[in-house]
């Protein structure tokens, strides 16, 4: 009966390696990325001198917002891989991040979110510098009143879910804290009996 128990446990212990492939998938989506980093900053290049400022800036907010996605990916390759399925020996390497290997599953929810929600406020600032031109071609499809309230709409939606994102972090991170003081408080208390 040991036997099989102790195969068992083995079995279980080895399964983390099925997590394997998934960081490795999104290490490829992370040159996906890559791929339309590149054609979107080939487009713009040529063009700059004649782009409205406007469009520039949208341009420009949209690589910043690629760049945050594929750091987001980073930190969850890293800390998932680490967190899950075993250390990665860098140790010593002069480039290894400061961060790598000290954020735990709290530590990764509460920088996802806090990466979630600054992709969200770029495609905010996008929404509020692109308005102008929504605005116009929204008035030339179709009825002026039913254009702005159809882009007054999706607006609101952006901002909502901006704040849900926000008050969600928020909420991580008052969880994590409660959790850590909880921690610290019972582990005070096994000290002094």
């Amino acid at each position: 009966m040991k036997a099989i128990e102790h195969f068992i446990e083995v079995l279980i212990f080895n399964s983390r390696w099925l997590l394997a492939p998934f960081y490795l998938g999104l290490v490829v989506g992370i040159a996906l990325i890559l791929v339309k980093f590149g054609q979107e900053f080939i487009h713009i290049v040529p063009h700059v001198f004649e782009t409205k400022e406007s469009d520039l800036v949208l341009a420009v907010l949209t690589l910043v917002d690629m760049s945050l996605v594929a750091n987001l990916l980073i930190i969850i390759i890293f800390s998932g891989y680490e967190n899950f399925v075993s250390k990665i020996d860098t140790a010593g390497h002069e480039d290894r991040p400061d961060w790598m290997g000290k954020v735990d599953f709290s530590g990764l929810k509460v920088k996802v979110i806090a990466s979630i929600v600054a992709i969200s406020a770029i495609e905010l600032l996008k929404t509020s510098v692109n308005v102008g031109t929504q605005i116009s071609a929204a008035v030339t499809a179709a009825p002026v009143e039913a254009s702005l309230t159809t882009l007054d709409s999706a607006i609101a939606w952006k901002v909502g879910i901006h704040v849900i994102l926000i008050i969600s972090g928020v909420l991580f991170a008052y969880m994590d804290k409660i959790a850590e003081s909880t921690h610290a408080l019972k582990h005070a208390g096994k000290e002094d009996h």
